[in-house]
């Protein structure tokens, strides 16, 4: 293992905890190398620049990815978002800015996609 996949180990753990194994257990059994990739280059190269902090990057990528559809990705970003320090409604308002740049559907699907991460906690006072 280099030092690009090292710090990117490192990196997706800060992000989304033990996700390492499975993401990539998945791809390797097809494609090692771009398993590998997958952790090097986002991670280990990207996500480590001092540019911006995890939370922002991934503010970054919630946005991309529900502008693209890619809902599976979305949904482990969105847990990373969270896990960075987001709020639920931050999130909510990030989704709904996609709305003007890549059309309803996509925001509309990307909420949807993530409803179980995004939706509040019910209220133990409430129902009370």
């Amino acid at each position: 293992m280099n030092e690009r996949y090292l710090r990117g180990v490192e990196i997706l753990q800060q992000l989304h905890g033990n996700v390492v194994e499975k993401v990539t257990n998945t791809v390797a059994e097809i494609a090692p190398d771009f398993a590998r990739m997958t952790i090097e280059y986002p991670f280990g190269d990207l996500y480590a620049r001092d540019g911006a902090d995890l939370r922002t990057r991934e503010i970054a990528a919630v946005s991309a990815l529900a502008a693209v559809g890619a809902q599976p990705q979305l949904r482990i970003h969105v847990a990373a978002a969270l896990h960075s320090g987001c709020t639920r409604e931050e999130l909510v308002e990030i989704l709904m800015q996609v709305s003007i740049y890549a059309g309803f559907p996509a925001a509309l699907n990307a909420l949807a996609s993530c409803h179980d991460l995004l939706a509040m906690p019910p209220d133990p006072v409430a129902a009370e």
